[in-house]
């Protein structure tokens, strides 16, 4: 029977403890000769991650126990920790990045008396340190080649990176001078090697500040020696206003490139020696996306000449590409967002893929029969299905007539309904990045509060990906104007056209959409509240040294250069306009985020205090930028609503109150 109950006040069984164990999704994923492996988080395990490897007959099991921690610190978010290759006899040979001395390990899963990982490189006390990513086996050569980070002093920017050879015989464990540094250009970023099928060439991705990897990328190359060395380095495509994402060689030997310069990241078929340069499919689609991490992957090309493609505009779904006709045919079944983790082996393509009413799991496609079935990390239903939001993917007009893309959740529940006078209150979302895109998938933090009544507005504002370079250069000066105006457009249409209650609006984001939460509360007054998580307040200094190297320099684009438009810096900033914040809040911060430092939130509370705005602050100590540890994730949602339930006037099951100071 359905009851009717105010919004925001209904019974659910989607709590804060079962979003928290649901948290995170399956990464990375690769096949190793018939297996296949990938990362998996644990958010009950002090939200580590581990590898995860499913057998030739289908069993799956967990191939590291705690406290091995699968992941690492390179560009700070974290780049393809892991690598694996057939053995003859004795099982696959794995390395792979920890988390706690972000050093690289080997493991032998099959050796006889169990695993035990033996470290390949030091511990340098360094500043940050010496990390790995996106890793290459090289069984022949005795070594695995990779991206390095290596700091060189204390300061956040005080670091070089470049491709290396580490020794698989561990002698470089205790010595630094074992590793092979491979490349010795000038580059300050680059991403890991891939090797042409004859072992004689290498292509990377390299870029330079202040371009961030969506503004301007090279394609570079290299002839590989005999002995393993790189020579005649040289750049074969891209430069400054040229994106390319990311690159692979096909079979034949030719190179398939994402690159932007249609304006949307589309596939080209490369030659390798003059870098002249064929579109194989042209669409106002993206195939790929923003290279946040070393080892994304949104195509591989198989061995019949085929490519298995992540493709879509405002989406991404698998199809599979013919480069000689451009035909391109997608894959079967409920899947409707597959994530930036590609594999192929044989005439499978392997990926992690989603829908509005599944989470992420582990699919493999048979490129023969067109079949595709879940084959790991199988998404089963902790609640009814019937609790589940179902998306509305809308386009929303703002004040000059540009679109704006979001998805949006109404209050939904199998056993209430609103009273027929009352509008339900909603929560518009902004994603960080703020270079990204939010996907319309199963999302248990947007079901925990559509299935309590609360609606939910998800905003891909302008700068978002997925929609061609056009929409994403609409931040390109204008970070905390365009952001901030398109929530609150979409926020003003759902209350116009009778969807949302005016009065009863809240704004939300973490990271790069804490900035819009934040700078939404103090230039508008269009919501009553909101949640700032782990968010970038202080301009000033934030670009003075006070964030990590990749993003040190992101500001001359969302911005602008700080010596040319410096009261930018000062205007835009929340921090300097903390007085302006009239409506309630709740603050959340890691205390060991190196991209937003907390010392942003101690500032922003110091500019607040004693002006009459309630408002909460809750750190956590062990987490970094964003959120891994099951307690952290259950306060944190815990408190999210008591703050809504409190300024909305809602008698909120299930919340812990929360204390809002002034």
């Amino acid at each position: 029977m359905v009851s009717t109950a105010p919004y925001g006040a209904w019974q659910s069984p989607i709590d804060a403890e079962l979003v928290a164990s649901r948290s995170g999704r399956p990464t990375c994923v690769g096949t190793v000769g018939d297996e296949v492996w990938w990362i998996a988080p644990r958010p009950a395990e002090a939200g580590r991650a581990t590898l995860v490897r499913r057998r030739a007959d289908g069993t799956e099991e967990s191939a590291l126990p705690a406290p091995w921690n699968v992941r690492n610190r390179v560009f700070e978010y974290g780049g393809f920790p892991w690598a694996g290759v057939p053995r003859p006899a004795g099982g696959p040979l794995l390395v792979f990045t920890h988390f706690g001395d972000q050093r690289l390990y080997a493991l032998e899963p099959d050796a006889p008396g169990g695993a035990e990982p033996r470290a390949l490189t030091p511990v340098s006390a360094v500043g940050g340190g010496l990390r790995w990513a996106a890793p290459v086996i090289l069984p022949e050569r005795g070594e695995v080649w990779c991206m390095a980070e290596e700091f060189t002093g204390e300061g956040p920017s005080d670091v070089r990176r470049f491709l290396a050879a580490v020794p698989l015989d561990g002698s470089a464990a205790e010595d630094r001078s074992a590793v092979r540094e491979l490349s010795d250009d000038a580059h300050r970023f680059v991403t890991g090697p891939r090797l042409s099928p004859d072992g004689r060439q290498a292509v990377w991705l390299a870029w330079d500040h202040p371009r961030m990897p969506w503004e301007g990328t090279e394609l570079k190359t290299a002839r590989v020696t005999e002995d393993g060395r790189f020579t005649d380095v040289r750049t074969l495509l891209g430069g400054p206003e040229e994106a390319i994402a990311q690159a692979e060689w096909a079979p034949d030997g030719s190179l398939i490139v994402a690159t932007d310069r249609t304006g949307w990241w589309n596939l080209h078929r490369v030659d390798p020696a003059t870098g002249a340069a064929t579109e194989l499919c042209r669409r106002e689609e993206e195939f790929a996306g923003p290279l946040w991490t070393p080892g994304l992957r949104w195509f591989a090309p198989l061995a019949n000449g085929l490519i298995a493609v992540v493709h879509g505009k405002g989406a991404a779904v698998l199809g599979i590409l013919d480069p000689e006709s451009g035909e391109l045919v997608d894959a079967a079944g409920p899947w409707t967002e597959w994530a930036a983790t590609l594999t192929v082996n044989g005439t499978r393509a392997v990926g992690v893929a989603a829908s509005p009413r599944t989470a992420y799991e582990v699919v493999e496609l048979d490129t023969v029969t067109g079949r595709a079935r879940t084959i790991g990390a199988r998404h089963t239903d902790p609640v009814d299905p019937a609790y589940y939001p179902e998306p509305q993917i809308r386009t929303f007009t703002a004040p000059d007539g540009r679109e704006i893309h979001a998805h949006i959740y109404p209050p939904h529940s199998p056993d209430f309904t609103g009273p027929a006078d009352e509008l339900p209150p909603y929560v518009v979302m902004a994603h960080g990045g703020p270079t990204s895109r939010v996907p319309a998938v199963l999302d248990l933090d947007i079901a925990y509060f559509t299935s309590r009544g609360i609606g939910v507005a998800d905003v891909n504002y302008g700068g978002s990906t997925g929609y061609g370079r056009e929409y994403r250069e609409r931040l390109r000066g204008r970070w905390g104007v365009v952001d901030v105006e398109d929530c609150a457009a979409v926020a003003a249409a759902l209350a116009e056209e009778g969807t949302a209650d005016r009065a009863r609006l809240a704004v939300r984001g973490g990271s790069a959409g804490g900035w819009t939460a934040a700078s939404s509360l103090v230039s508008t007054d269009v919501y009553a509240c909101g949640t700032v998580l782990y968010p970038v307040l202080d301009l000033v200094g934030w670009a003075d040294g006070g964030t990590h190297d990749m993003e040190s320099r992101y500001l001359d684009f969302l911005i602008g250069p700080p010596d040319e438009v410096p009261e930018r810096y000062r205007d835009r900033a929340p921090l300097t306009r903390a007085d302006r914040v009239k409506a309630p809040f709740l603050l959340l911060q890691g205390l060991e985020d190196p991209v937003c430092p907390p010392a942003q939130c101690d500032r922003f509370l110091e500019a607040v205090a004693g002006r009459g705005v309630p408002h909460a602050y809750v750190s956590f100590e062990g987490e970094g930028h964003g959120f891994r540890r099951k307690e952290t994730m259950v306060r944190a949602l815990e408190a999210e609503l008591s703050l809504y339930a409190q300024v909305f006037g809602i008698d909120a099951p299930g919340a812990p109150l929360l204390k809002l100071g002034e």
